[in-house]
C-alpha cells in the first residue's frame, strides 16, 4: 500500500512551514509501513488525476499566488475537477484554498480559479486577519477542534449552496463579517490554517490518509509529542 501525493507548485506555494504539512503525511505513512511518493507539478506540468491519490497545495504570496493562477486553470483545472469528482482527497492552504474557489479580485486585477469551492474572495489593502485561529470542523462524524494560524489579506465569501471546513472559536475565519473558516467540498478540503496545519492535528493528517487509501489506519503507540501539539495550538487560540 502507498499514499500517492500531488504538490503543487511546491517552490512558489509554501509559506509559514507549509511544507511541513507533506512531511507529516509522509511521517505518518512510513511510521506504519505504508509507502510515500511525492511528485510534484509546477508551472506548465499537465497532472494526471489517475495517478495519484491526494493533491496538496500551500499557500503563497500574492505575486506567486499570480504566477499560479493561470497556468493552475490553463494547465490544471480540468484533471483536477475530475480527481476531484472521483473522491480523491485535496487540501488547499491559504492562498491555494483561494485559487481553489471562483475567483480572487485583487484590485483592478482579477485571478481566476478552478471552481472546486464555490466561494469567492477580494483584497482589503492594508487590513490582514492575523492570529492564532482555533475551528470546530466534523471530522469523519465527530466534531473536533482544529487549531493554527492565519494570516490574509483577502476576504472570503462562499455561496449558500458551499459548505465551510469550519467554524470559528477563536481568532480569524474567511473573513471579518461571519464565522465561517474555509470549505468543503465531498474529500476536497480548503482552510486559511497555517502552522503548519497538519502536524498541530494529526487526527485530521491521518483522516485525510484514511480517505486517500479508503482504509482504516491502525492506531500508532504513542503520539503524545503530536498531543502536545495539538494542545499548544489550541493553548495560543486561547481555547
Amino acid at each position: 500500500m502507498k499514499l500517492r501525493v500531488c504538490a503543487l507548485y511546491p517552490e512558489l506555494m509554501n509559506i509559514y512551514a507549509d511544507r511541513g504539512n507533506l512531511q507529516i503525511l509522509r511521517s505518518r505513512c512510513e511510521w506504519r509501513g505504508i509507502g510515500f511518493e511525492l511528485t510534484g507539478a509546477t508551472i506548465g506540468d499537465s497532472v494526471d488525476p489517475e495517478a495519484h491519490d491526494f493533491f496538496y497545495m500551500g499557500g503563497g504570496q500574492d505575486r506567486d499566488q499570480a504566477l499560479c493562477a493561470q497556468d493552475l486553470v490553463e494547465t490544471k483545472k480540468d484533471a483536477l475537477s475530475e480527481a476531484a469528482q472521483a473522491d480523491k482527497v485535496m487540501l488547499a492552504v491559504c492562498g491555494g484554498f483561494q485559487l481553489f474557489g471562483f475567483d480572487y479580485q485583487m484590485g483592478d486585477e482579477t485571478l481566476p480559479g478552478i471552481g472546486l469551492f464555490a466561494i469567492h474572495t477580494r483584497y482589503v489593502a492594508g487590513s490582514r486577519l492575523i492570529g492564532n485561529t482555533a475551528v470546530t470542523a466534523n471530522i469523519d462524524g465527530e466534531e473536533h477542534v482544529i487549531a493554527g494560524f492565519v494570516n490574509h489579506g483577502g476576504r472570503t465569501f462562499r455561496d449558500t449552496r458551499q459548505a465551510p471546513f469550519g467554524t470559528v472559536i477563536k481568532g480569524y475565519g474567511n473573513n471579518d463579517d461571519n464565522r465561517d473558516e474555509g470549505a468543503q467540498w465531498k474529500n476536497v478540503f480548503g482552510t486559511y490554517l497555517h502552522g503548519p496545519l497538519l502536524p498541530k492535528n494529526v487526527f485530521f493528517a491521518d483522516k485525510l490518509i484514511e480517505l486517500a487509501l479508503g482504509t482504516k489506519l491502525d492506531p500508532l503507540p504513542d503520539d503524545s509529542l503530536e498531543r502536545a501539539a495539538h494542545e499548544s495550538a489550541r493553548r495560543a487560540a486561547g481555547v
